[in-house]
C-alpha cells in the first residue's frame, strides 16, 4: 500500500532516513533533524519541545502516491496520522460496498486523523490520497502514551483549522474519520438515519480547535510571568475532591488580579472577557476543558504550565513581562468584549442569565439585518439565537435546493451567494442576513451560500424558534379597526412597574404602539397618560411623539387636534363622572402641550401658527381654571414657556451673518443659535469669478437666492445655483432647496450661471486655502490650552444644535421645509478640524518640525479626550490617519515609541468593526457633559431611517419613530449637565489661542494635500 518515492535532495531525504530508523536506534542528532522538518508544519509549531522530541522518537514516515487507499471504512485502526504535505479525501459509504462512497471533506497539510485508536472503535470513513502525500504515522501504543501526557497540546492538531477544502461543521473542524455530518446530511438528507448510526461522533472533551497565534502566546506568557513576579501563590498545585490539579489558578482570583492591574479594566465582566479571549485561543485552559471562563472557584492552567518540565522564569523574563504588561492588558481590553459576547452566545439559551440576555440585546440593536424589527421581537430573538463559526473560506453553509432549517445573520466575515447556472450573484457582509425566505415560504433554498473568507461568525435562528416568534408576535398584536381598516396596532409586552401605593415591584403587561394613524396614536397616548406620577413609560412614548410628530403630523395639523381633545366631553355617565372625565382630559392635554412647547423652545418664535395656538390655548385653559382649580398648578409652567416665547418674539432682532459663516470677529464671541429668520450677507460668484453680495434669510430657498440676483443678472428663468468645492466638484441645487449656505464644504462657494456655462465653472483662488502653515505661532502654544479652547468652541456649537434639527436632517429638511443650519455648522466643524491637522502637517517642510507637529496633535487629542470632547478627538485622529499624513513614513519612523503607542490606542477607539463597538463601550462609561462623535450619531439615525419604512400600510411606523427618538435623547443626555471645563492659567497667549482655534485656515482639497505630501516625502522606488 505504501508507494516508494525518492526525495529530491540529500537534505530533504536526511530526515526521512532518520524516521526510517527503529525508534531505539535514533540518536539525539536524528531527533534534531526530524524536529527541524516538523517545525515547517504550522500545526506543530505550538508544541512544546518535549512533546516534539517524543514524536520524533516514535513517529514513522510514509509517502503515498495519488489514489492510494490508506484504510477502509470499518477497519480496526492501528495508527494515528498527521499530514506533512499533500492532501487526502475523506469518503463515507452507506453500504459495505466502496463504490457508493461520497467525499465529504478533504484533509490538507497540518491536519491529523485516526484518533479512533484511543478507544478501538472501527474507522468511520475511508481515506484516499488526493495527490502525492507525506504522512507522519504513530502506532497505537505510542500514541496513547503521548495522549495521556500531552493531550492539551495535541488537541489543536486533532481538530485543526488547516487544510479543509470543502464543507465543514460549525465552530470547529470535523473529527476527521469521526466526521460531524452537517455537510453530508445537508446534501443527502435522505441518508440521515445512516449518518446518525454510523457517523455519530464519539463523546470527547470540548476544547479550542485553534492553534494560538504568536500574539496570544506572548500575551499569556506576559500575564503568567507577571503573576509569578507579583503574586506567585496564585499558581500552585490545588486539591479538590481528593484529586490534585497541578500548577493551577482560580478563576475568581484571576479576575481579582486583573481588575487591580490597570485602568483599562473597568469591571469584572470586562476581565472575564479578557480571560475568555485567552481561553478561546488555547493559551489558558480549564482543567476539565470547559470552554467558558467563569468568575468562580474554578481551576485554570496556563499553556506553559501544562508541561511538567517547564522551567521557572528568570528575573530578566519577569522584568521584561512587567514592561509589556500594560500593552498586553490594552490589547486584551480591546478584544475581550467580543470574546465575552461569543462566550455568552455559545451558551445554550436556557443557560443564559439576565445579564447575558442584556449583552446580546445591546448587540442586536446595531445589526443592520434586524433594524426593521421591533424591540419586542429583538428581545424574543435574544432567547433563541445560537452562535456558529466556520474556519475556512470555501466551506458550503448550505446548498441550493436543500430544505431551509435556519436563518443566518453575519456577525463577522462575508459569504458569496451562488445560483446554479449563474455563479456568484452577490456578496453578503457583516450585518447582512440570509436564509429567511426559505423559512417564511417553507420552500427549498433558492441559492447556495459559500464562505468567502476564513473564520466567519454567524448568529443562527432555527426554523422552530423562528416560527414560534412569528406566532407569538401575531398572538400579542392587537389591531383596532374603523370601517374595516386598521387605525391602530398595539403590541402586548411585559412591563415591570412600581405600585404607587406600596412601592412594590409588580409584573404586568402593557400595550405599546407599533403603528397607527397620527390621530389614533395621539388619542391612545393621551388615554394612557397617568397624572398621579412624574414619569411613566407612556410619558416616554409621548416624548417620542413630541420629538418626531413633524414627520407625520406637522404643527398645522397637530394644533387643531389638540384643541379638539381639550374640549372633548364624556358621551355618557353621571354628572360627577362627566366632570371627572372632563378634568382629567384637560389635565392630560395641558401636560402634553406643555411638553410640546418645552421641546420646541425657541422654534416656536419662528412658527406663527404654533405661537398663536399656544396663546389661544393658554387663554382657554386659564378661563377653565376658575371651574377646575386643579388646572392652576399646571398652567404656571405653561405660562412660563409662553412668556419666554412671546418676549423673544416681541424683541426679535435678525442677526446679520457675514460671508461663509466664518464670522470673522463674530466668531470670537460666544456662539448663539442661528435662526431661520436670521439674515446672511453672502458672496455669490459668476462663471467669470466676479461676484454679487446678497442679503437674504438663512432659510431662503434657491428660487429666492436667484431672485435676489435677478436685478443684476437679468431673467432668473435660465439660471441655476451651484455649490462648487475647492476640488471642482459641483452640486446643482434644486429650486425648492432651502438653507443651502450651510451645506457647502469648508472652502466651498456658491456660483450662479446659465446651464450652458456649467462646464466652464472653476474654483476661485480664495478656495485654495493657505500656502503656509501656522507652525511659527502654533508650536509655542500649550497643547492643553489648544484642547481647552477647541472644546469650549465645540461645546458652543454643539449646544446651539436643536434636537429637532436632527429629525429634520434625517427625514430631509427639503421635504419638511426646515433649516438645520446649526447642525450643519457643527458637522462641518468636524471636517474643519480634520483638514486643519492634515494642512498643518503637509505645509511643514522640516522633518524635525513635522515630528514635533505629530507629537503635538497626539497630545491635543489626548487632552480633548480627557475633556470628553470626542468630536474633536476623532477629528484629530482621523486627520492623522488620512493617507496624506499616514504615508509620511520618514516622519512616523522618528516619532518616539510612547507617542506611537498612544496613537495606536486612539486608532483602536476608531475601529469601525462591530458597529464601532470600541467607541460605544468608551462612551458608555462617560458621564455628561459629553461632546459626542456626531457623525456616528447621524449614521445611527440614518441606519434606522433607511432600514425601516416611515409608513406601513398607510399607518405611521411608530416603532421607527421610537428608535429615532432614542438617538435624539442620547444628544439630550450628553447636554444634561452644564459644561464647566477647568480654565487654563491666565496668560497673554490665551486670546491668540482662542482666535486660532475659532478661525482655522485649511486646505480641503484631498488631491492638493496628497501632492504636498509627496513633495515632502517622494514615493520610494
Amino acid at each position: 500500500m505504501v508507494a516508494a518515492h525518492a526525495s529530491s535532495g540529500s537534505s530533504e531525504s536526511e530526515w526521512v532516513v532518520c524516521l526510517d530508523k527503529r525508534p531505539e536506534e535514533r540518536s539525539g542528532e536524528d531527533v534534531d533533524i526530524i524536529m527541524s522538518r516538523l517545525r515547517d508544519v504550522k500545526a506543530f509549531r505550538r508544541f512544546h519541545r518535549g512533546l516534539l522530541q517524543q514524536i520524533c522518537l516514535c513517529g514513522f514516515y510514509e509517502c503515498l502516491e495519488k489514489g492510494i487507499m490508506l484504510y477502509r471504512q470499518g477497519d480496526i485502526g492501528t495508527s494515528w496520522y498527521a499530514v506533512l504535505s499533500g492532501s487526502l479525501d475523506v469518503r463515507v459509504s452507506e453500504t459495505s460496498s466502496y463504490l457508493d462512497a461520497v467525499t465529504i471533506c478533504t484533509l490538507g497539510t497540518g491536519t491529523a486523523f485516526g484518533e479512533s485508536i484511543l478507544d478501538n472503535t472501527p474507522r468511520h470513513a475511508t481515506i484516499v490520497t488526493r495527490e502525492f502525500s507525506e504522512l507522519l504515522r504513530i502506532e497505537q501504543r505510542a500514541f496513547r502514551s503521548l495522549w495521556e501526557r500531552y493531550h492539551q497540546c495535541m488537541a489543536g492538531l486533532l481538530a485543526p483549522p488547516y487544510g479543509v477544502m470543502e464543507s465543514c461543521a460549525p465552530d470547529r473542524m470535523p473529527d476527521k474519520e469521526n466526521i460531524r455530518n452537517n455537510s453530508f446530511v445537508s446534501r443527502h438528507h435522505n441518508k440521515t438515519s445512516f449518518i446518525e448510526n454510523t457517523l455519530k461522533p464519539k463523546p470527547r472533551p470540548r476544547w479550542s480547535s485553534k492553534v494560538p497565534s504568536e500574539k496570544f502566546l506572548r500575551a499569556a506568557e506576559v500575564l503568567r510571568l507577571a503573576i509569578l513576579a507579583k503574586a506567585p501563590h496564585m499558581i500552585r498545585d490545588r486539591k479538590y475532591h481528593l484529586k490534585t490539579y497541578r500548577q493551577c489558578c482560580v478563576g475568581i482570583e484571576l479576575v481579582d488580579w486583573l481588575v487591580q492591574q490597570s485602568a483599562w479594566v473597568h469591571s469584572r465582566a470586562q476581565a472575564v472577557g479578557m480571560w475568555q479571549a485567552l481561553l478561546e485561543e488555547g493559551v489558558l485552559n480549564h482543567v476539565d476543558r470547559d470552554t467558558s471562563f467563569q468568575d468562580k472557584y474554578v481551576f485554570y492552567r496556563f499553556l506553559d504550565d501544562e508541561d511538567e518540565d517547564a522551567a521557572l522564569p528568570s528575573e530578566g523574563e519577569k522584568r521584561e513581562s512587567q514592561e509589556e504588561l500594560q500593552d498586553t492588558l490594552l490589547l486584551l481590553s480591546q478584544i475581550g468584549p467580543d470574546a465575552h459576547m461569543r462566550m455568552v452566545l455559545r451558551k445554550h439559551p436556557s443557560e443564559r442569565t439576565a445579564d447575558d440576555l442584556e449583552i446580546i440585546y445591546e448587540e442586536l440593536l446595531h445589526i443592520k439585518a434586524l433594524s426593521h424589527l421591533s424591540n419586542t421581537v429583538k428581545r424574543e430573538l435574544v432567547g433563541v439565537l445560537r452562535f456558529e463559526s466556520h474556519a475556512k473560506a470555501g466551506a458550503v453553509l448550505f446548498s441550493q435546493g436543500e430544505e431551509g432549517t435556519s436563518w443566518y445573520i453575519i456577525l463577522k466575515g462575508s459569504v458569496n451567494v451562488v445560483i446554479y447556472g449563474k455563479g456568484v450573484v452577490c456578496t453578503l457582509h457583516e450585518g447582512d442576513d440570509f436564509g429567511k425566505l426559505a423559512l417564511v415560504n417553507d420552500a427549498p433554498r433558492a441559492a447556495s451560500i459559500v464562505l468567502r473568507e476564513d473564520h466567519c461568525h454567524f448568529l443562527r435562528v432555527d426554523k422552530e424558534d423562528f416560527n414560534r416568534i412569528l406566532r407569538d408576535v401575531e398572538a400579542n398584536t392587537v389591531r383596532l379597526k374603523e370601517h374595516g381598516q386598521d387605525v391602530l396596532v398595539l403590541e402586548k409586552c411585559p412591563s415591570s412597574s412600581r405600585d404607587s401605593s406600596h412601592g412594590a415591584a409588580s409584573s404586568h403587561y402593557k400595550y405599546k404602539v407599533m403603528s397607527g394613524t397620527p390621530e389614533k396614536i395621539l388619542e391612545h397616548l393621551l388615554e394612557m397618560m397617568r397624572m398621579d406620577s412624574e414619569f411613566t413609560e407612556s410619558d416616554s412614548a409621548l416624548d417620542d411623539f413630541v420629538l418626531t410628530h413633524c414627520v407625520f403630523m406637522p404643527n398645522s395639523q397637530l394644533c387643531p387636534v389638540l384643541m379638539a381633545h381639550y374640549h372633548a366631553q364624556a358621551s355618557q355617565g353621571s354628572e360627577q363622572e362627566t366632570l371627572d372625565y372632563t378634568l382629567n382630559n384637560k389635565r392630560r392635554v395641558i401636560r402634553l402641550v406643555t411638553q410640546w412647547a418645552a421641546v420646541h423652545g425657541d422654534h416656536l418664535q419662528e412658527d406663527n401658527v404654533s405661537l398663536a395656538f399656544l396663546e389661544n390655548f393658554f387663554t382657554v385653559a386659564s378661563a377653565d381654571a376658575a371651574r377646575f382649580p386643579p388646572l392652576c398648578d399646571q398652567l404656571s409652567e405653561l405660562q412660563r414657556v409662553l412668556k419666554h416665547a412671546e418676549d423673544a418674539s416681541s424683541h426679535k432682532k435678525h442677526k446679520v451673518l457675514l460671508r461663509q459663516f466664518n464670522l470673522a470677529d463674530e466668531k470670537l464671541l460666544k456662539c448663539q443659535p442661528i435662526k431661520s429668520c436670521d439674515e446672511i450677507l453672502f458672496k455669490v460668484f459668476c462663471y467669470d469669478h466676479t461676484y454679487i453680495t446678497i442679503r437674504v434669510p438663512v432659510s431662503a430657498s434657491v428660487c429666492e437666492v436667484i431672485g435676489a440676483m435677478a436685478d443684476k443678472l437679468g431673467s432668473p428663468e435660465d439660471l441655476v445655483l451651484v455649490g462648487l468645492s475647492s476640488s471642482g466638484d459641483k452640486v446643482i441645487f434644486k429650486p425648492g432647496d432651502v438653507s443651502v449656505f450651510s451645506t457647502l464644504t469648508i472652502n466651498g462657494r456658491l456660483f450662479v450661471c446659465r446651464r450652458d456655462q456649467l462646464d466652464s465653472l472653476s474654483p476661485v483662488p480664495e478656495q485654495e486655502g493657505p500656502s503656509a502653515g501656522s507652525l511659527a505661532t502654533f508650536e509655542w502654544i500649550s497643547s492643553r490650552d489648544v484642547a481647552y479652547h477647541l472644546t469650549v468652541y465645540d461645546w458652543e456649537l454643539f449646544h446651539c444644535v436643536h434636537e429637532l434639527e436632527l429629525i429634520y436632517h434625517i427625514f430631509g429638511r427639503q421635504h419638511l421645509k426646515k433649516s438645520t443650519v446649526n447642525l450643519d455648522l457643527f458637522l462641518r466643524r468636524f471636517n474643519e478640524i480634520q483638514f486643519w491637522v492634515i494642512t498643518e502637517v503637509c505645509l511643514c517642510s522640516p522633518l524635525s518640525k513635522r515630528v514635533q507637529l505629530l507629537k503635538k496633535f497626539i497630545k491635543i487629542a489626548a487632552h480633548c479626550k480627557d475633556c470628553r470632547n470626542l468630536n474633536a478627538f476623532f477629528a484629530i485622529i482621523m486627520g492623522l490617519s488620512n493617507p496624506a499624513v499616514s504615508r509620511l513614513s520618514q516622519t512616523w519612523e522618528k516619532l518616539p515609541g510612547k507617542f506611537k503607542k498612544c496613537f495606536e490606542e486612539f486608532e483602536n477607539l476608531m475601529d469601525p468593526s462591530r458597529n464601532h463597538r470600541a467607541y460605544r463601550l468608551t462612551v458608555a462609561k462617560l458621564d455628561p457633559p459629553v461632546i459626542p462623535f456626531m457623525p456616528l450619531l447621524i449614521k445611527d439615525m440614518t441606519f434606522t431611517h433607511d432600514g425601516n419604512k416611515t409608513f406601513t400600510d398607510s399607518l405611521v411606523n411608530f416603532e421607527k419613530m421610537r428608535m429615532i427618538a432614542n438617538t435624539v435623547k442620547l444628544v439630550r443626555y450628553c447636554r444634561s449637565q452644564p459644561f464647566r471645563p477647568e480654565s487654563p492659567q491666565a496668560s497673554k497667549s490665551q486670546p491668540e489661542v482662542r482666535s486660532l482655534v475659532r478661525q482655522l485656515s485649511v486646505i480641503d482639497n484631498q488631491k492638493t494635500l496628497t501632492q504636498l505630501s509627496h513633495a515632502l516625502e517622494p514615493r520610494r522606488s
